[in-house]
């Protein structure tokens, strides 16, 4: 018997995480929450990735947001 990880981020790629956000709450109201130029500026998922792979304390707060954002989520 396995037992499921309790990090809610486990087994979740980072595009799937920023996909998942951008879909709720799209590129506008992302940049509001994180003013942060990927979102502001000309947003893709495509830039963002890059920018955020490349940018712990960005990173860190997309997952800070999903990871409280999870319970708005409708089920897959």
């Amino acid at each position: 018997m396995q037992s499921k990880s309790k990090d809610p981020l486990h087994g979740i790629t980072l595009q799937k995480i920023l996909e998942t956000l951008i879909g709720y709450y799209g590129f506008d109201t992302l940049g509001e929450l994180i003013p942060i130029k990927c979102f502001t500026e000309n947003p893709s998922i495509k830039s963002s990735l890059k920018f955020l792979r490349k940018t712990d304390w960005a990173r860190k707060k997309v997952e800070n947001l999903y990871i409280k954002s999870i319970s708005k989520f409708p089920e897959n």
